[in-house]
């Protein structure tokens, strides 16, 4: 087999996906689902982190509008991040996949810390690194966090799970022709305010030169595929 695309990546998911059909909550069915494709790529040899949100559980920017303080909800919001990445370790660790879940907010009970050097070195272990709790500072999304935690533990690529199968001109949902890109640049994003991360992921994403890979992560064994090669998705990066 030949060496796969990226050797260490960062997983960004969306807490909806871990919802399932459902739309809220936690599905375990999912949960089992995104562990295999998961396993399968660390099983090609690729070191994985990964980083999930909580909006399945609770939305910071929604309950603020429903009346909430916006720095309270946030750290709700950081707190659901954190049972989705126990519930998604304890669906690696039934498939015999060793993980690790961080977290920038202490809860020892639960998880270890949030610490850059331990991070990666679980990784190099060959254990998955699920990185909880967001930043640890209101204001920012998950999206941010991914960015984030690829940067600082190395990773080559984000890879951004969604529904879609890559990034459009327009809402592929609500419009029969709009074009999925193959290719695109983090400007072009950022200038047609196309919706891959909030702006100051993909920004951060520009100024350290890392790639984001949007894909279909609903459809089984998408993740390795791209990670063998296969020309799947939507690359952002430095056209």
């Amino acid at each position: 087999m030949s060496k796969p695309v990226y050797g260490r990546v960062l997983l960004k998911l969306s807490g909806e996906i871990l919802a399932g059909e459902r739309g809220f909550g936690v599905d375990p069915v999912k949960a089992k689902a995104l562990a295999d494709e998961v396993k399968s790529v660390r099983d090609l040899g690729v070191e994985v982190g990964v980083v999930i949100g909580g909006g399945n559980i609770i939305r910071g920017e929604l309950a603020e509008v429903q009346g909430m303080d916006r720095v309270s909800a946030d750290y709700l919001g950081m707190l659901a991040t954190i049972i989705n990445a126990i519930t998604l370790q304890d669906a690696l660790e039934k498939i015999a996949c060793q993980t690790r879940t961080l977290t920038a907010i202490s809860i020892s009970q639960l998880a270890e810390p949030y610490i850059r050097r331990r991070a990666v070195r679980h990784l190099e272990k060959g254990r998955v690194a699920i990185l909880a709790g967001g930043t640890g500072n209101p204001y920012f999304s998950t999206d941010t966090a991914a960015v984030l935690r690829a940067t600082e533990i190395e990773a080559e690529a984000v890879m951004k799970g969604t529904k879609v199968d890559g990034v459009y001109d327009k809402d592929p949902m609500k419009s029969d022709d709009a074009k999925k890109f193959d290719n695109i640049s983090y400007k072009e994003v950022i200038e047609s305010d196309l919706k891959v991360m909030d702006m100051t992921a993909i920004t951060m994403a520009r100024e350290n030169d890392l790639p984001i890979v949007v894909f279909d992560v609903n459809c089984p064994g998408n993740l390795k595929k791209i990670l063998e090669g296969n020309n799947l998705g939507t690359t952002v990066g430095a056209l």
